[in-house]
């Protein structure tokens, strides 16, 4: 099912929190994230852009400014109610490839 982000938010839209900067926005407007491993077996928050992903998700907005915050906050740890730390680089390669004029 392909959505439109930028079409009119109804009432029946799910809502989720950006664990980043707080705001509330429409779930099609967010990347999902995930608690995982990275490719070299550590744990790490991985983007999950097609939200299928068992397990508990985080929301956030696909921008670098809102990553950056939920680092600083230490909010995807938070979130995803995981014990000891966990790398966000996958996260961070996912929007840099997002943003890469290519």
């Amino acid at each position: 099912m392909v959505v439109n982000p930028s079409a009119p938010l109804t009432s029946t839209d799910p809502v989720r929190t950006c664990v980043g900067c707080r705001k509330r926005a429409a779930k099609r407007e967010l990347l999902r994230v995930t608690a995982g491993s990275d490719v070299h077996g550590l744990a790490a928050v991985l983007p999950d852009p097609d939200g299928t992903a068992p397990g508990r998700g985080a929301h956030l907005h696909p921008v670098t400014e809102c990553y950056d915050l939920a680092v600083r906050r230490r909010a995807f740890t938070r979130a995803l109610r995981h014990e000891g730390g966990l790398s966000t680089v996958p996260v961070a390669d996912y929007l840099d490839s997002r943003t890469d004029p290519q």
